[in-house]
């Protein structure tokens, strides 16, 4: 027993460096960290060992003032998101709970966007020319749309008043030598592939409407084609008979010139025949076929490349194209009729020999 205290006690002495034991054997401060050596008393419980654990005040300060500068090192190298950046960084602060980035990183992107940037096209790079500006306008933008109308000759400045180009103000409201019609059709059959006229109308030369009616149908309609035509139940149902409709037309252009676009179709559905020498016909004009480069131009395209101005954007209205042609028709008059007289006089010589 006594043997057992004496060694318990040594152990005791080493760990606390007091008693007998030889002070030059003192436990080096690691060792605090090791598991507490348990004493015996002199009745022989168990007593616990106080924790050497704690350090002294002045090893305590020296510790933490060595890891001050590792954290503030740390922090200044990182950036919210936790990753490494330079040393030229963007500053945050917080106002009002909200963070405000500085000015030089504002600056720093608005000028990392400006570099990305699409560049604005350049004249050489809008070398198509049979493509509707239109069409361009909608692929690559308003700036590729307007290369492309100088390209062709048309002017560069906002389109006009389409009621301005097409309708002289103040002009002769009647009839006159040269008329422009154009008709409106639905769809008859199963599948509504046939057509039948819906509405005609006549423009005079000025733009002024002359005639203007809408046509009962003389067969089951099976497809409005409102979309284009502008054609809906309520406005044939109500309409005048077509025999009416067709001997008053038929009246208006007796020995009168025709303009139209496409004029074949619109006479097909009247069931009328107009003599060849006094029809103008705008599709088929070879002048604007070579300046638009098409051999079958649509009414839209010829306004919109020679006249500059956009016609049948939603539904279709029979009075405005009839004026478009004849617009068409009036800018191209003089030559037009020249080309034709010039064309008579050569056919009659050829007759003669």
């Amino acid at each position: 027993m006594a043997a057992e205290f004496s060694s318990n006690w040594k152990a005791l002495q080493e760990v606390r460096g007091s008693g007998g034991c030889d002070t030059k054997k003192k436990v080096p401060l690691k060792a605090a960290k090791s598991p507490e050596v348990p004493a015996v008393n002199g009745n022989g419980n168990v007593v616990k060992a106080k924790s050497t654990n704690k350090m002294d005040n002045g090893s305590a300060k020296a510790s933490s003032s060595l890891a001050k500068p590792v954290s503030k090192r740390v922090t200044a190298n990182k950036n919210l998101n936790g990753t490494k950046s330079s040393g030229k960084s963007c500053k945050e602060k917080k106002k009002n709970g909200i963070v405000v980035k500085d000015k030089d990183e504002l600056k720093h992107k608005r000028m990392k966007t400006e570099e990305h940037v699409e560049q604005q096209p350049k004249e050489a790079d809008i070398w198509f020319d049979d493509v509707d500006p239109k069409d361009i306008e909608a692929a690559i933008g308003p700036e590729a749309a307007k290369i492309a109308r100088r390209n062709l000759g048309l002017e560069t400045e906002q389109f006009q008043s389409v009621e301005q180009v097409l309708v002289k103000e103040k002009a002769f409201d009647g009839l006159t030598r040269a008329v422009a019609m154009d008709c409106e059709m639905v769809g008859v059959g199963p599948k509504g592939e046939d057509s039948i006229v819906a509405r005609v109308s006549i423009v005079n030369q000025f733009g002024k409407c002359v005639y203007d009616k809408y046509v009962k149908p003389t067969e089951k309609v099976t497809d409005y084609r409102t979309a284009v035509s502008g054609i809906r139940p309520q406005n044939i149902n109500t309409g005048e008979d077509f025999k009416t409709v067709q001997k008053e037309v038929a009246e208006i252009l007796k020995g009168r010139i025709l303009v139209g676009h496409a004029l074949r179709n619109d006479l097909q559905v009247l069931l009328l025949d107009h003599p060849h020498k006094k029809i103008r016909d705008t599709q088929r004009y070879k002048p604007f076929k070579e300046r638009v480069k098409s051999s079958s131009p649509s009414l839209k395209l010829l306004c919109e490349r020679l006249l500059n101005i956009q016609v049948q954007t939603a539904e279709h209205c029979s009075i405005q194209d009839a004026q478009a042609a004849m617009r068409l028709y009036t800018l191209e008059k003089k030559k037009w009729e020249a080309a034709i007289r010039n064309k008579a006089n050569n056919n009659k010589k050829k007759c003669k020999t």
